[in-house]
Parts: C-alpha cells; structure tokens; sequence
C-alpha cells in the first residue's frame, strides 16, 4: 500500500447535524483513488492519529465528516479555515465499481453515510441508476440527504434516489434502512457501510429478497495506526482474520464472517 504523509490547509469546518461536521480541506491528494478509502488524522495534542473516511474529493480538495465521539474529534471541531492538519493519505481499498451492475443499492448508517456519497457520485456519473437508503437515530441527525438527491443534475443519464430512515420516525420512514428496502424495484449490487447490527440486519433482509446477491460492506474499526502495523482492527473473515485498515476497509460481503 502507497502511503504519503501530507499537510492539508482547512478551507471550511461547519457544523451539519448533531455532533457531525463537514471539513473541506485542500492540498495534495493524487494517492486517493476511490471512494471508500480513508484518512488518518494527527491532531495536535494527542498521540494516535484519528482514521476518518472520505466523503468526497477531487484534485486539491478533500472532504471530510466526522463525529463529535471524544477529546480528539472535539478538538477537531474547533479547528477554523486556514489551520493546517497532517495526514496519511492513501489508505485503505475502497468500492470496486466495476461490479455495481446497473442498478446499485447504497447503505449508509450514521456516520457510515460519508463514503457512501462519493460511491453514490462516481455511480452516477457512469450512467447507473442508483438507489440511496440512508438511516439516522432522529431527524436532528439527518445529513446530506440534499446532497444526494442533488446528484440527478447531471448529463449522464445516471440518477439517484434517496430513502431516508430514523429510529423514532421523525423522519422519513420510521425505523431502520431494512423498512426502505421494499421500495426499492431492483439491485444488481449494494454497497454499506454502517454499524455491524446494521449490516447483519441488511444482510438478512436483502437475503430474503434475492439468494446471495452480491455486496460489499465497509467497517467502521477503531484503529490503531491505520496502515497494517498493529491489529486493532482486525475482523473475522471466511479466509481468516484480515485487518480492516490494510485489508479493507471494504470486503466482499460473502467473505465475512458476522
């Protein structure tokens, strides 16, 4: 794996839900090369780095969001325009696009939603017609559903619709992302990234509609150096224990084991 430790200059820090920012940040970042691949962040003050992954990005410019979750992520928050932060760019095996078929299914959970929307993007722009199903706890959790939907503006043909659920129903459908699912016509492919409940119960739901239909899952680990070093974040899988920091964090859903 290619790794290049950079400093990216923050352009914007804004809040965009409860506890939940959005970092635009520019600088070099010709080592990210799909959607699905991560960041690992030092933050002044605190010795490990904090892995988050990209939301969106393009020459120069990267996106980040992140969850407020502790003293680093904090201090994350209070970062202004014109702030440097040092990064280890290039991390992580992102989406295979190329198996998406015509009609993707994308799953995001919370804070699992980020690079889902850089999927949703690339999708998209190749012609596909892709179906977004976002979950939250409550509507004050809600983000970037607009920024979806505002993916059909293109000339490609492609398009996107977007399914919102929240727990309490103050929102969209109420419940979890499953309830959406049978809205949905056709899946030639999904794509989730989420908390593990969450994919299990994917899983179960898309298994009841169509035998092993083929998906791709990203998880969420803690991590502790982020590049295959350690193995904090190792996971149980079909061919053993791989990291999720250098081994994925993407795999094959019918290679993994929960």
């Amino acid at each position: 794996m290619i790794q290049l430790e950079e400093i990216m200059t923050i352009l914007s820090n804004e809040k965009i839900a409860a506890d939940v920012y959005k970092m635009e940040l520019s600088g070099n970042t010709e080592l990210v090369s799909m959607p699905g691949q991560f960041v690992n962040i030092k933050v002044p003050g605190f010795y490990l780095r904090r892995p988050i992954s990209i939301c969106d990005y393009e020459p120069g410019k990267l996106t980040i969001i992140y969850k407020l979750v502790g003293n680093g992520t904090d201090a994350m928050s209070k970062m202004q325009a014109g702030d440097e932060l040092n990064m280890l760019m290039g991390l992580g095996n992102g989406f295979n696009t190329e198996l998406s078929g015509e009609y993707p299914l994308l799953v995001g959970g919370g804070v699992g939603t980020p690079p889902i929307y850089g999927l949703a993007k690339r999708l998209v722009a190749q012609g596909k017609k892709v179906s977004v199903v976002l979950g939250f706890a409550s509507k004050q959790d809600v983000f970037y559903q607009e920024k979806f939907s505002e993916l059909n503006e293109n000339t490609t043909g492609g398009s996107c619709k977007v399914y919102v659920a929240t727990v309490d129903g103050s929102f969209g459908t109420k419940g979890f992302v499953t309830n959406c699912l049978d809205e949905i016509e056709e899946i030639s492919h999904y794509y989730a990234c989420g908390p593990i409940p969450m994919l299990k119960a994917l899983i179960a739901k898309l298994d009841e509609r169509q035998k092993d239909i083929p998906g791709q899952l990203s998880f969420e680990e803690r991590m502790g150096c982020g590049f295959g070093a350690c193995v904090g974040c190792s996971i149980d899988t079909k061919s053993g224990y791989k990291k999720v920091c250098k081994d994925g964090p993407v795999f094959m859903s019918s290679d993994i084991v929960i």
